[in-house]
């Protein structure tokens, strides 16, 4: 089958390569020409494990192009184009309205139009109105990604979800994805079929849940810093209860990136648009315990070093989770930026984030207080202090007695609880974690 995807940023690109790799002939179109220029060439314009891999063996199935008049030639065209957060917090749907408006012209009928992009509730029904009098069919199909395991995500994910029209299309529309997904269909994934609403509402109600769950644990992780308390122990013990489960109630500075902080801010906003604010204002909660974990990092600095004007502060991690190069609303860069406002001399490292973030520290002028670098053993040299603030694997296997040597004083702030505090301790290290001693 003939695929087109509309949107070659992340969720785009690799939905196009893990069709291609499905057996489909792709053809990837984004207004960027840079992108394009790179995607077409085998060059991947992101981090993420393996998409390297997956892009140059499925080259001969795959097409970039800036040339919307390109989808003609697909009979199904995925709609996976961003919706950043607007400054009130709700989603900015320019670049769905705009991707449907300007493929519009070249669908035919019984074409179908799958929507990926995560949308407020109502958003499928009104592009239903502009899409149908062409004869083509719209439906939902949210994602479900996680940056650095976004294609098994992908090829293998735990469901599939699509959202369908009330009416006989509907039927035509759930045989022609099924089409599309027939290699994943025959590995017995979980396929539910449900209205546009409903759909819609699975990812941020999913994403509203995990992020429930974790500023839960880090709420706890105040209370276990006040008391004496373990939170990891606690989250070992509560997690037994198979109504809990351990998974994301992991204690520490709080999680970041281009979805759970823009999903559960979209949702509230939608609630509110449509007169039910209340049912989500305690999404705001969740929000501001988020927020205040990333303080939490600078308020124990200032703890141990009794002022911070003049130190040197090694962080390692700049992106907002290990495996990636995504660096948005990353809790890492906002602790790294706070202690160089603060007068700290701030040393971020990362193995992949360092670029993006150089980048964002040049454009904002931080230069002078702030230095990136891919290497946290230079990071680390002459350093005052050492925060970890993403769980990088590369991190967690260093030796304390090794990095000890090079700091000026041994303090680590382990703002992702993943070392092992007991091997910093007997390295002669000031240990300080989330929640935990």
């Amino acid at each position: 089958m003939i695929i087109s995807v509309l949107g070659c940023g992340y969720l785009g690109a690799v939905h196009a390569a893990s069709m291609a790799e499905l057996g489909h002939e792709v053809i990837g179109v984004d207004v960027d020409p840079v992108r394009i220029d790179s995607l077409q060439k085998g060059i991947t314009p992101f981090h993420e494990p393996g998409f390297d891999a997956l892009l140059q063996k499925n080259a001969a199935r795959l097409t970039f192009t800036t040339d919307m008049g390109a989808a003609a030639e697909a009979t199904v065209h995925f709609v996976a184009v961003g919706t950043p957060q607007s400054a009130d917090g709700s989603a900015d749907l320019t670049f769905v309205n705009a991707a449907i408006e300007n493929l519009i012209p070249y669908v035919t009928a019984r074409d179908l139009v799958v929507g990926k992009s995560t949308v407020p509730v109502g958003t499928a029904e009104r592009l239903s109105k502009l899409v149908t009098p062409t004869g083509a069919i719209l439906m939902w199909n949210p994602e479900f990604l996680r940056e650095g395991s976004a294609i098994e995500d992908t090829l293998a994910p735990d469901r599939l979800v699509y959202g369908v029209p009330g009416d006989d299309s509907g039927h035509m529309a759930t045989a022609l994805l099924d089409e599309v997904y027939a290699g994943i269909l025959a590995k017995d994934t979980p396929r539910l079929v449900m209205n546009f609403a409903t759909a819609e509402l699975v990812k941020v109600a999913a994403n509203s849940f995990l992020a429930t769950k974790i500023s839960f644990i880090n709420a706890m992780a105040e209370i276990a810093e006040v008391t004496g308390a373990n939170v990891t122990q606690l989250a070992d013990a509560i997690g037994y209860d198979p109504r809990i489960g351990r998974r994301f109630l992991n204690a520490g500075i709080g999680f970041g990136g281009g979805c759970l902080p823009k999903d559960i801010r979209g949702f509230v906003a939608r609630a509110e648009e449509l007169g039910i604010g209340d049912a989500l204002s305690f999404l705001k909660d969740v929000d501001d315990i988020n927020l205040r974990r990333r303080s939490r990092v600078v308020d124990v600095l200032r703890e141990e070093l009794g002022f911070l004007k003049g130190k040197k502060v090694a962080v390692w991690g700049i992106t907002f989770k290990p495996d990636s190069d995504d660096i948005r609303d990353s809790p890492a860069l906002d602790i790294a930026e706070s202690l160089a406002r603060s007068g700290a001399a701030v040393v971020a490292a990362d193995p992949e984030g360092w670029k993006p973030a150089e980048e964002r520290v040049k454009r904002v002028g931080e230069e002078e207080a702030f230095s990136i670098t891919p290497d946290h053993i230079e990071a680390a040299l002459n350093a005052d202090a050492l925060v970890v603030a993403t769980e990088w694997k590369v991190f967690q296997e260093e030796d304390p007695a090794t990095i000890g040597g090079l700091m000026a004083d041994k303090l680590v702030v382990d703002g992702r609880n993943c070392l092992d505090s007991e091997a910093w301790k007997a390295a002669g290290f000031r240990y300080r974690g989330m929640g935990r001693s």
